[in-house]
């Protein structure tokens, strides 16, 4: 797969997460958030089940090995992540304004690049710094250009965007790692899927009306969110380099909004147009300015 190929499966699972985003908020009406996120998940894992073992069968028949043991901590570490993510975000929001909530989510984009240096030694392309400055800027935009005093749901919402970074950062290594993105996927909403069941268990009450009601909203975010979105991106981040990734998911703020406008009504200012295309300038110039790069090394290089 070309790197085009895997970016524009990136951006179709940003746009996927954020008409997602209002089918979510719908769905708070009737079932809690733990408990919402722990069934939608384990009905991901179940549409990516055939896939995932036709996967194993196939590379049985070639005589490829299946999935390493040493790799399978890795992929359990992936799925909770993913689950740390999602609740800490949704901690913080009940505890936080949107504008603060929407803003600092966006700190996984500039998180991510930090954390590929830091923590797996990988310098990112000089193109992702002023990218991920625009996705920020742009997402401070579309919250209202407003943020609030910090607050402790403001402290949740951050290490929620700490996870996200660590959940894309884990992606891309165990999907290059295994070359098998289904798997992989599968085994990650297992697991989130898990926690979120036992979590949720716990701490919320499930009446047969609420399940009733919002049963719609949970196969659709469970099937289209979790099923194909999380699994494109899975596929996507063996050709991309995680802080790339992170640039183009985070579009899914852009399309939120969009959505937000047809499904919710929601009014959309020039301030937040604004913002959706600095986001959007941010997504290019992870695809382009490379190219361009590569294109001026190359011309100087003929002229030498």
């Amino acid at each position: 797969m070309r790197r085009l190929h895997a970016n524009l499966l990136l951006l179709l699972a940003a746009l996927i997460w954020g008409v997602t985003f209002s089918i979510q908020q719908m769905a708070m009406e009737h079932i809690g958030p733990v408990l919402f996120t722990g069934i939608r998940f384990v009905l991901g894992a179940l549409v990516v089940l055939p896939f995932a073992l036709k996967e194993q069968h196939t590379r049985h028949a070639d005589g490829a090995a299946a999935l390493e043991r040493s790799v399978l901590p890795w992929v359990v570490m992936t799925g909770s992540a993913l689950f740390l993510g999602a609740l800490l975000q949704q901690f913080g929001i009940a505890a936080t304004t949107v504008a603060n909530a929407g803003f600092l989510t966006a700190l996984y984009v500039p998180l991510t690049p930090i954390l590929a240096f830091f923590v797996l030694r990988q310098t990112p392309h000089p193109a992702i710094w002023p990218a991920a400055a625009a996705c920020l800027g742009g997402a401070y935009l579309m919250s209202g250009g407003v943020l609030d005093d910090i607050s402790d749901g403001d402290a949740w919402v951050i290490a929620g965007a700490l996870f996200w970074a660590t959940h894309i950062l884990l992606v891309g290594y165990v999907s290059k790692r295994t070359q098998m993105p289904l798997t992989v996927a599968c085994i990650q909403f297992i697991v989130c899927g898990i926690l979120g069941l036992l979590w949720g268990g716990m701490t919320e009450t499930l009446t047969v009306d609420g399940l009733w009601a919002s049963a719609p909203m949970v196969v659709f975010t469970g099937v289209v969110s979790v099923g194909v979105g999380f699994t494109l991106q899975v596929v996507a981040q063996r050709h991309t380099p995680a802080p790339d990734a992170s640039v183009i998911l985070s579009a899914e703020t852009v399309f939120a909004a969009l959505a937000g406008a047809v499904i919710l009504g929601e009014h959309l200012g020039a301030l937040e147009i604004s913002g959706g295309a600095l986001i959007l300038c941010g997504v290019l110039a992870v695809e382009l300015l490379p190219l361009s790069l590569a294109k001026v090394k190359a011309q100087r290089a003929k002229r030498l």
